[in-house]
């Protein structure tokens, strides 16, 4: 990475929150430095979160997966739009009837937590836009009769993601492209989003931590979403270039807009002073 991009910590954080696709890991598999961090700041007793705006994974799969890589967490150190999305429910429409636009894990903690799904237009209150492999017309169909026709129900989203990366530069398209078929042809909008850029994933992320947000660091790889969320709670950021921007990105923006920190790779949160008093260097994870 061009050295007029990159700007590293010369301190350490209080607490650190993480994004995980495309920062911590890329599909299966570890990112460099990515486990050697975490163990370190762990060691440390420094508070370590991640978020995701992934809602095809409730805490307890992101936990197992972390865990299979290496990095055994707890499910109270994890939050993703499926824990945001039912708390945001719960606390203002408790008694709505829901449809939600999703895979299983969403569904499954709706049910959890008292709501009731349905499929008819007639009784909808709320649809929910979220990632959903399983989209098809018959569903935008039930979207479109509930919002445009019965005139009852409002659009909601899990999250604001264009699409979500994959190993090797491909990707899949993430809840936002079905959030605008709903839009284009209900002639509505969308007035919920529950996912980053929201600072209610932070809030998620760091409760019952006593830490003030200021000394705190979000560190992701996109800047629509992780990076935007940071500047607008007041929050320090790092971005990661081994996701979804890239050093071009970086420079294209106005000052008002960069993050505090651009990596290279995710261990280069720690100072560089640290490194070499652990002996760290870049061949080694």
């Amino acid at each position: 990475m061009d050295a007029d991009v990159r700007v590293q910590p010369t301190e350490l954080h209080e607490a650190y929150v993480f994004d995980l696709d495309g920062t911590i890991y890329l599909g299966d598999h570890l990112l460099p430095g990515a486990a050697r961090l975490i163990h370190e700041l762990r060691r440390r007793e420094i508070p370590v979160r991640f978020l995701s705006n992934n809602p095809t994974k409730d805490p307890d799969q992101y936990a197992r997966k972390l865990a299979s890589l290496g990095l055994p967490t707890d499910v109270s150190d994890i939050a993703n739009t499926v824990v945001t999305t039912t708390r945001w429910l719960l606390a203002h429409h408790p008694d709505a009837v829901l449809f939600p636009i999703s895979e299983e894990p969403l569904k499954n903690a709706l049910r959890v937590a008292g709501f009731r799904l349905s499929e008819d237009p007639a009784e909808i209150d709320i649809v929910i836009a979220s990632y959903d492999r399983g989209f098809d017309y018959r569903k935008l169909q039930i979207a479109f009769d509930a919002i445009w026709f019965h005139q009852r129900a409002f659009l909601i989203q899990t999250n604001p993601d264009r699409f979500c990366p994959f190993p090797g530069g491909r990707g899949e398209p993430d809840c936002a492209s079905i959030t605008a078929a709903i839009e284009a042809c209900t002639s509505t909008r969308c007035q919920v989003s529950l996912g980053k850029p929201d600072p209610i994933m932070l809030r998620e992320a760091l409760e019952g931590l006593d830490v003030d947000l200021a000394d705190c660091v979000m560190v992701g790889d996109r800047l629509q979403t992780d990076i935007q969320m940071a500047l607008d709670a007041g929050m320090a950021s790092a971005l990661v270039l081994t996701g979804e921007a890239t050093a071009d990105d970086v420079r294209a923006l106005g000052p008002d807009h960069l993050p505090s920190y651009v990596l290279d790779r995710v261990d280069r949160l720690i100072p560089a002073s640290i490194w070499d008093e652990l002996g760290w260097t870049d061949t080694l994870d």
